[in-house]
């Protein structure tokens, strides 16, 4: 029987060294998030909500704590073990959209298909249309990223992080770089993705963009505040 809690942390610590000081970026955090879960995390810059993101996406290993991800102990696993539960389990979202300039819209969706074996090349182009045709771009599929608009380079974003068909969507100010109109149908497009059962944790410094989420955990100096 699958976990109802898909994350799991308990009493998580991240130590950093300045010198002959100990920083914590997170001071023992106990977190639990549900299957199907839309989460919001805000705070103050420096409060812990980029190193939180990175050790929920299996980039950081915390220093203390347990971790576990649909009931995996992350902090236990190899290197290679990350990768793995990283592409089966996670999908990201950047503020920047991090696509391939030269490539087309198309072929950045695809491009994790390409770390994979086992996928044909006409099986990536169709799930990468899929994915396209999912965040209503299917009709922008050649097109590259300097020829689409900063909403629709972050739906391009997001129909990559989509295409391995991720338990959790991790999403890093993903209207950072958005009007409020076009952030505004990107958070529509998000709970469409949440109502279809995709758990999402998203960081957002935008009171207005965190609170389409379910729930809002506030962060401050490295523990929750507020959730």
């Amino acid at each position: 029987m699958e976990n109802s809690n898909l994350i799991e942390l308990k009493k998580i610590t991240r130590e950093f060294s300045m010198g002959d000081e100990k920083v914590y970026a997170l001071a023992g955090i106990n977190l639990s998030v549900a299957v199907g879960e839309f989460i919001a995390i805000a705070g103050p810059s420096g409060s812990g909500k980029s190193t939180m993101m990175n050790t929920l996406g299996c980039l950081d290993l915390p220093t203390s704590g347990k971790y576990l991800l649909n009931g995996i102990d992350v902090t236990s696993l190899s290197d290679d073990s990350l990768s793995q539960l990283r592409a089966q389990y996670i999908g990201f979202v950047f503020q920047n959209y991090n696509l391939l300039s030269r490539e087309t819209a198309l072929a950045n969706v695809a491009l994790p298909l390409s770390y994979s074996s086992g996928y044909p090349r006409s099986q990536k182009k169709r799930l990468a249309y899929a994915a396209m045709e999912r965040v209503g771009l299917g009709h922008r599929t050649q097109h590259k990223p300097s020829e689409l608009s900063g909403g629709e380079q972050q739906r391009v974003g997001i129909a990559r992080a989509l295409i391995k068909s991720p338990k959790v969507l991790l999403a890093d100010e993903p209207t950072g770089n958005l009007d409020t109109r076009t952030s505004k149908g990107l958070m529509e497009l998000f709970l469409d993705l949440n109502n279809e059962g995709i758990t999402i944790v998203m960081v957002t410094h935008d009171p207005e963009v965190a609170s389409v989420a379910h729930r809002i955990i506030t962060f401050r100096d490295g523990l929750i505040e507020k959730d």
